[in-house]
């Protein structure tokens, strides 16, 4: 029972991948979905809090000591369930799928881009409620990057999205309750 279950899971999530993947060939796509897969890479979200943190000052600058915090703290859960869910990459193990010349050969589970750009962007919005308004959207196409590009599973990309989201809401009330008291900031109405 419990199989049949999963085994219907899987081929529902399968079913998913290939309805995104499938646009592959759209050359307009291709190109918006290369470029805003490395929002979530290593080089941006890393230059972004550090950008933050040294040109900015008030809430801004300790939205952005978060999102560091955050993003350093989004690392461990993803390498550890790397290591220990040691899934394969749809394009690897799914035929017919659609994916670039020289595609990442480290484990697919979870996302690794979308638990970094998560974990970059709550901080931030739950700082400036505004910003939610862009930075998820932006976040959320991250995501959908990495299926489209045939480096992930949907669920890949959720719990990528779970993860980023749960810390970067810790964080941002870590950075608040700690910093944001010993800076003496007045920070309104956050908390």
């Amino acid at each position: 029972m419990i199989t049949k279950i999963m085994l219907n899971c899987y081929s529902v999530e399968c079913q998913l991948f290939y309805n995104v993947n499938k646009h592959y060939d759209v050359k307009g796509l291709n190109l918006f979905f290369r470029t805003i897969t490395h929002l979530g890479g290593a080089s941006f979200t890393i230059l972004t809090c550090l950008a933050i943190i040294f040109f900015s000052t008030g809430q801004l600058q300790l939205a952005g000591v978060g999102c560091a915090i955050s993003l350093a703290l989004s690392h461990i859960p993803v390498a550890i369930m790397k290591k220990f869910y040691p899934r394969l990459r749809p394009y690897i193990a799914l035929e017919h799928t659609k994916h670039q010349n020289k595609p990442l050969k480290d484990h697919s589970f979870p996302s690794g881009h979308t638990t970094a750009i998560f974990s970059v962007i709550l901080p931030i919005v739950m700082f400036f409620p505004t910003l939610s308004l862009f930075l998820i959207p932006v976040a959320c196409l991250v995501g959908i990057s990495r299926i489209y590009l045939g480096l992930h599973y949907p669920s890949d990309v959720l719990v990528g999205i779970f993860l980023g989201s749960i810390i970067g809401i810790i964080s941002f009330f870590s950075v608040t309750s700690y910093l944001g008291n010993y800076l003496g900031l007045d920070l309104g109405g956050l908390l």
